[in-house]
């Protein structure tokens, strides 16, 4: 049993858990995911690790609810405890001094993106960050961006909060001031990070994003997190989740990210869960 030792609501879907998990905590590093399972009748759930504590052998998770799982975890509190947290799965960030790197986070991507950024800073880079959200209660994680970034650019689509925009309003006037950007690192939505990578792509400035199609298992034995990197399949739990943005097929991707909306749908008008009884 993993114990939940603090809950905060980041905004009103979207929660943060700091969780007990020395032997995670002790090896797990940016970039890098679990998969947790609430309870016996719960669905794995795959969650980027967006902070860590070696000391003190806590690992800080932050989630959206989306579906049934997800609005059930949230029901979880302090004190509370998760049956079974699997990890650090997947590839850990490639961390060295780049130069000037570009962090992108988008709603709850913010999350992933962050302990990235800070290990880009702590190497020596001058990390410029761009976070954005629908609405400025949506927006999440500012102040922690903030501390490792030498400049933060803030966009949210209704202007309630920094600039009326997309994360890619200030990535293409950074682009053309001439900023000598080495790296790109976007986090978020499929359509988000797809922009991005169409933005960078005529520049040629190696861009990364982060993965997270339908995953079961975490170990690449299901296939369900397949995806087409340069026109090979890859799976994201083993090979990513990170992945060269100029390489990735974004439009299969979004395909099958679309496979269990309707199901989805049709559950949450019902206000029933097939995961759980």
């Amino acid at each position: 049993m993993y114990p939940i030792l603090e809950k905060r609501e980041l905004s009103p879907s979207v929660k943060l858990f700091v969780v007990q998990a020395p032997a995670i905590a002790k090896k797990c590093q940016p970039g890098q995911f679990i998969i947790l399972r609430m309870d016996e009748a719960g669905e794995r759930i795959p969650l980027t690790i967006a902070d860590f504590n070696r000391q003190k052998g806590t690992i800080t998770l932050i989630f959206q609810e989306v579906g049934c799982s997800t609005r059930h975890l949230g029901r979880l509190g302090a004190g509370d405890s998760i049956l079974d947290v699997a990890g650090p799965l997947g590839q850990a960030t490639h961390i060295e001094k780049f130069g000037t790197v570009v962090c992108i986070g988008g709603g709850i991507g913010v999350a992933p993106v962050y302990p990235i950024a800070r290990a880009y800073h702590e190497a020596g880079n001058k990390v410029i960050s761009i976070i954005g959200a629908r609405n400025a209660e949506l927006l999440i994680m500012e102040d922690e961006m903030r501390q490792v970034s030498e400049s933060l650019h803030i966009t949210t689509d209704d202007g309630s909060k920094g600039r009326k925009g997309l994360v890619i309003d200030p990535l293409k006037e950074l682009i053309a001031a001439g900023e000598d950007i080495r790296l790109v690192m976007a986090i978020g939505p499929v359509i988000m990070m797809k922009s991005v990578a169409e933005v960078t792509r005529p520049h040629s400035i190696k861009t990364l994003v982060s993965l997270n199609p339908i995953m079961v298992d975490g170990t690449g034995m299901c296939g369900g997190c397949r995806v087409s990197v340069a026109n090979k399949n890859k799976f994201a739990c083993v090979d990513g989740p990170e992945f060269d943005g100029h390489e990735v097929d974004f439009v299969g991707l979004m395909a099958r990210q679309r496979m269990y909306h309707e199901a989805e749908r049709i559950e949450r008008e019902a206000g029933s869960c097939s995961c759980h009884h």
